[in-house]
């Protein structure tokens, strides 16, 4: 492998790919945590994400696709096979009027949901409101299914652009995104996200209506949530008929802690990096979180983060 992976360094470097060899994944994760890839790559437009996927898949290399590294564990070995960061990916957000009050908004897979919350609040367009703060980006949403305070993108989501298997340029209506809690069709597809086409509403209040809605929502999170500490998120999807979080809580597991991962003070539902922690840290917690709680309630517990190894 250490031979492919230097011809592929130098496949990349020739074409004039933006790559790097043992870059620290610690560094574009919410997590704070995970070792080096043993090939970091950030194309910045799509011609260059093509050229890059033809010659990972010419060498044989396994990918991982990021995108703000905010759902995402990578394991303390690193990655042994290319990362492809698509945050670069950020081509003008286009507005386009789909009839009556409502408009058609499409924006690049590496936007962050909060930018575009941004521009379509200033367009006084209402829809979005509920992703504002969570820190991933619009593909990682729609891949995701993202969702808070009672929306998700299936809600707005009018299709998504994306590279086939063959790297074809293909365009998947919402019906066909098998869009469910916290999973979509990219789940079993090695499919490339590009772009996401959402339906909007214009709002009678205009941008000061919307704004205060995502104002609300954000005083929600600050108040509730351990943003002051690395975390992914919440940890665990949520269980038929309950919450993660009241479920760890009522074990006695707030504050409980393995090196330096921790059941968040502030929200049982988080695991938080309390500084150095590793990969091994947080499985070993969230194993044992895992199994107090079978054991003490019944309720199996599933982790909603991504855990690559």
């Amino acid at each position: 492998m250490a031979g492919t992976i230097s011809e592929l360094l130098q496949d990349l470097r020739r074409a004039g790919l933006p790559c790097t060899a043992d870059e620290p994944l610690s560094r574009h994760t919410t997590f704070r945590i995970g070792g080096p890839a043993a090939v970091f790559c950030r194309p910045q437009t799509i011609p260059e994400l093509t050229r890059t996927l033809e010659f990972c898949r010419a060498r044989g290399v396994r990918i991982y696709l990021l995108g703000n590294g905010s759902n995402v564990l990578f394991a303390d070995a690193g990655f042994p096979g290319a990362v492809i960061c698509l945050t670069d990916l950020t081509q003008p957000t286009r507005f386009t009027p789909a009839g009556a009050d409502r408009v058609t908004v499409r924006a690049g897979a590496g936007r962050s949901l909060a930018a575009l919350c941004r521009e379509v609040c200033a367009q006084g367009l209402t829809g979005l409101e509920f992703a504002y703060g969570i820190p991933g980006t619009v593909g990682g949403a729609v891949y995701m299914n993202a969702g808070a305070y009672g929306g998700e993108i299936k809600g707005v989501i009018e299709s998504a652009a994306c590279l086939d298997e063959a790297l074809r340029l293909t365009c998947l209506p919402a019906a066909d995104l098998a869009l469910g809690y916290r999973t979509s069709v990219f789940e079993t597809r090695p499919w490339c996200i590009l772009e996401a086409s959402f339906t909007l509403t214009r709002d009678p209040g205009g941008p000061g209506a919307v704004s205060a809605r995502m104002e609300d929502y954000m005083a929600r999170r600050r108040a509730k949530q351990p943003l002051d500490l690395p975390s992914a998120g919440s940890t665990f999807k949520r269980p038929a008929g309950c919450y993660a979080g009241q479920l760890i809580e009522e074990c006695g597991l707030r504050g409980f802690r393995v090196g330096g991962a921790a059941v968040s003070e502030k929200h049982c539902g988080f695991v938080v990096n309390t500084g150095g922690a590793t990969c091994a840290d947080v499985l070993r917690l969230t194993d044992e979180v895992r199994r107090i709680v079978l054991e003490k309630t019944g309720h199996t517990l599933e982790r909603e983060i991504r855990v690559v190894q």
